[in-house]
């Protein structure tokens, strides 16, 4: 069915209270957007932050009368008669089949490619990861995924235990067994992160290599020959004594999810535990690299 999208901008304090509002007047779907390209990294945990300008998009059936609705909204004091809006038809469309199509075949490095499920692998004898990222992030078009793929794919990795560590989709840990790792392990807090990474082993056929767990069920003494991280700076800050264990001595270090800005900061962190390689960069994020150092 057709839809009438209301988009209108406001300020971080009165968004919620609009949204309310046009929650009770009709709308079936309420979206906040950032009006001037305010980036917000990193909220605290249970935080919801909002852009100092946002965009309130607002979903109605498309016979829905808005007259009504703009008329009360230009009698809200913060917002005035003259409130910046606009009122915008949207066709009917098959979203999932929308987003589908907006995933590719993408090559990393030399050897690897990674393929989504419903697409025709273009190189039949590369190493190729057949991923559903489900409900779990990872997908490799995220630059610090690719990131940690091109790290993996440049790796010797026959005979190697790999660790991933917030292994979301699971595309690390499949792409490191693909290369071949005789063994790898993923941990993430998310029981989805978890049941799409088996799902994509499984899809895969490395399963039988691949160990799932909650941070509270990992085994104890868990050690190996090559730990990747993708997540962010705070928790590679705040988990950075339990990722070091991780990893035996001689052992090989990525971590990625990070700003530029924010690299030179966590690689000191890892620096008492790891001979640090220069970040490696693509657009506005980074890698880091390292070696552990013997105990």
């Amino acid at each position: 069915m057709p839809w009438i999208q209301l988009r209108l901008h406001t300020s971080s304090e009165h968004a919620e209270a609009l949204s309310e509002l046009l929650m009770d007047e009709g709308s079936v779907s309420i979206t906040f957007e950032d009006g001037q390209d305010q980036p917000i990294f990193e909220p605290k945990l249970g935080e919801t932050p909002l852009w100092n300008d946002t965009v309130v998009v607002a979903l109605f059936d498309a016979a829905f009368d808005l007259a009504p609705v703009v008329e009360l909204l230009k009698g809200l004091p913060y917002l005035g008669a003259d409130f910046h809006h606009k009122i915008e038809q949207i066709e009917d469309k098959d979203w999932v089949r929308e987003w589908m199509d907006s995933f590719h075949p993408i090559q990393f490095g030399k050897r690897l490619w990674v393929c989504p499920s419903w697409r025709e692998i273009p190189d039949p004898d590369a190493v190729n990861v057949i991923l559903d990222p489900g409900l779990a992030f990872g997908t490799g078009t995220h630059p610090t995924t690719a990131l940690c793929l091109e790290w993996l794919d440049g790796l010797d990795l026959a005979g190697k235990e790999v660790i991933d560590f917030g292994c979301g989709s699971g595309i690390l840990a499949v792409a490191a067994l693909k290369l071949g790792a005789v063994r790898a392990t993923g941990i993430d807090i998310d029981y989805q992160a978890i049941d799409a990474s088996k799902a994509n082993a499984e899809r895969n056929e490395v399963s039988d290599r691949l160990a799932l767990y909650l941070p509270e069920a990992q085994p104890e003494g868990l050690k190996a020959e090559v730990l990747v991280a993708n997540i962010l700076a705070g928790p590679l800050r705040e988990l950075a004594p339990l990722i070091q264990a991780l990893v035996q001595p001689g052992g090989k270090l990525a971590l990625s999810g990070l700003l530029k800005e924010q690299a030179e900061e966590i690689r000191a962190c890892y620096a008492q535990w790891f001979d640090m390689d220069e970040p490696a960069h693509k657009d506005d994020w980074s890698r880091l690299t390292g070696v552990r150092k013997s105990l």
